[in-house]
């Protein structure tokens, strides 16, 4: 039985040095064996927080958070575009309360959807207190000392050598500090570690996902983004009243706007004539001037597609180009009802086929003396390719310019207090002129024709075309960190992917014989090539100032032989 035990305890022992020589590789906590938690409230949270500042389940929210997003961009949401959860509901109507209870029209800010994301966030840093502990103790402390057989481990090399030991460790401290290991002299050996960026770049990447989270949830709530239309001449101030369309964060208010105006003095568009790209734009630019604050001062500056104009925490995009008519319009009596006004219409394709309704309002009476209101549909081809020819443009640049109009009479709707368009007739309360035939009435138009209204109703001329612009005003708070750690995260990513942590320990002892026996191994978190090929490579260079020593005599103890790295 003694015996037994006493062959035991040296294999025991090596097992117990090369886990520790192996330990610490990683600063991923170690797994405890399941049990079942101690009963109590106590117990229970215990159990629960180790579960979610577990790491499986950290990519288990992650994966629930990308899976939830997905509704987000398939279904209307009402942050987005109220008008087309509003066709959503009146093309579903099954759908459309499951989707309410469900919170599928403003994903976003549902609470499904913000559970996840804070239990996501609760269980990064989770994660990543305990291990930047850990990586701080790593780097205070020192590389473990070598195990008592190096020749257990996957890579080494071993040599004799003429040299005294307390040269050949001096020489290895040496070396691998030079190769920008941390080493240092434990007992008979030098002990050294490198590959601590792969650690470094595990919880860059982790704090990385933390700042994305918490930038993405800053920006989303605290967000604003609208659009302007802009004529040329014309102005825009950064005042909710000003704009034609506007989308904001749940925590938005009113005084985050950046006070600041500008007028659009020229927009230019320019176009390629021929060859297989006709009619896409080489020059599209606004020339504007803008002042920040209520007295600053005006600045002149052009904005472009993809270079827009930044005020503050807001950037002004130009989004969009199309073309307005000019519009006279004459009562019967031959009164100006509609001086010389500028009507935009919206572009339908690429060479600015444009569409849109023309609506006089106030001042119109008709052939009696009757107040009434007129609408008409416009149609407009800033390039129109003459008699026969379909009503589309042939380009996008004003060449032929042609505007066709179709006219009614009545009540525009305006008066009742429901929304409408400014670019659509609501024709429920209009009636059509007639032509001769008893046709609608309609007409095409090019510049300086008028169009004479049946029965005396009066006259509409085609006075000109001005230009307009699309303008996008977006406040995104907190994009730049949010692009900072994108960027940490791909980097942290990159070295924990791609360095690989590692130890080397180098023993140097004299034998029974007087010679100097000099073992080399190397450890890693995983099997790789690099481990025996960078240990070869340190082996080599030792060697050169410890060369060899010739074999012993045959009746000698034998060598130990190398196993893992070629013998020297």
């Amino acid at each position: 039985m003694s015996d037994t035990t006493t062959d035991r305890a040296p294999a025991l022992q090596d097992d117990q040095e090369l886990g520790e020589a192996g330990s610490q590789l990683s600063t991923a906590p170690a797994e405890e064996a399941p049990n079942l938690p101690a009963l109590g409230a106590a117990g229970w949270l215990r159990w629960f927080w180790r579960q979610l500042t577990s790491m499986r389940v950290a990519l288990l929210l992650l994966l629930l958070l990308s899976l939830g997003a997905i509704p987000g961009s398939l279904i209307p949401q009402t942050g987005t575009d109220v008008t087309k959860v509003e066709e959503f509901r009146a093309k579903h109507e099954t759908l459309a309360p499951l989707y309410d209870k469900l919170g599928l029209f403003n994903v976003y800010s549902s609470v499904w959807f913000s559970a996840i994301y804070i239990l996501l966030f609760v269980s990064l840093i989770g994660c990543i207190v305990p291990r930047t502990w850990q990586f701080v103790g790593q780097l205070r402390g020192r590389p473990p000392g070598a195990p008592r057989r190096l020749t257990r481990l996957p890579a080494h090399t071993t040599w004799r050598t003429e040299a005294a030991p307390e040269e050949i460790r001096e020489a290895a401290l040496a070396l691998l500090r030079k190769r920008r290991f941390r080493a240092h002299v434990a007992g008979d050996a030098v002990a050294a570690e490198k590959g601590y960026l792969r650690e470094l770049g595990n919880l860059v990447f982790h704090v990385a996902l933390i700042v994305i989270l918490v930038a993405f949830a800053w920006g989303q709530l605290f967000k604003s983004e609208g659009n302007k239309l802009v004529l040329e001449g014309d102005g825009f101030a950064n005042t909710l009243t000003q704009y034609d369309d506007f989308r904001s964060g749940s925590l938005f208010a009113q005084d985050d706007l950046d006070p600041f105006s500008f007028v659009l003095k020229d927009f230019t568009g320019t176009y390629e004539a021929t060859g297989p790209n006709r009619g896409t734009p080489r020059v599209f630019q606004a020339e504007v001037t803008y002042s920040v604050g209520a007295y600053g001062k005006d600045k002149r500056t052009v904005i472009e597609v993809n270079d827009p104009l930044e005020i503050g925490g807001s950037k002004v995009y130009l989004v969009s180009h199309g073309y307005a008519p000019v519009i006279t319009v004459k009562d019967g009596r031959g009164k100006v009802v509609m001086d010389r006004e500028a009507v935009p219409l919206l572009p339908l394709d690429a060479n600015v086929t444009s569409s849109g309704a023309i609506k006089v309002m106030d001042g119109y009476r008709n052939a009696k003396g009757a107040r009434e209101q007129l609408g008409f549909n416009a149609f407009f081809l800033p390039t129109h390719g003459g008699d026969g020819t379909t009503m589309l443009s042939q380009f996008p640049a004003l060449i032929n310019p042609m505007l066709a109009l179709s006219a009614y009479h009545g009540d525009l709707g305006v008066d009742s207090g429901v929304p409408q368009s400014v670019y659509q007739l609501n024709k429920k309360n209009l009636k059509e002129f007639k032509d001769s035939d008893g046709e609608l009435f309609k007409k095409q138009l090019k510049i300086g024709e008028t169009m004479t209204l049946p029965n005396g109703a009066g006259t509409v001329t085609f006075d000109g075309v001005k230009e307009w612009a699309g303008f996008q005003i977006a406040r995104q708070p907190a994009s730049g960190w949010a692009l900072a750690g994108s960027v940490a995260a791909i980097l942290g990513l990159a070295a924990s992917l791609f360095i690989q942590r590692r130890r080397v320990w180098v023993r140097a002892v004299r034998g029974a014989d007087g010679v100097t026996v000099v073992e080399m191994a190397g450890l890693g978190r995983s099997e790789s090539a690099k481990v025996p090929d960078e240990l070869g490579e340190l082996a080599g260079i030792l060697y050169e100032r410890a060369p060899g020593a010739p074999d012993p005599e045959p009746s000698d103890s034998p060598a130990v032989p190398a196993e893992g790295a070629d013998k020297q």
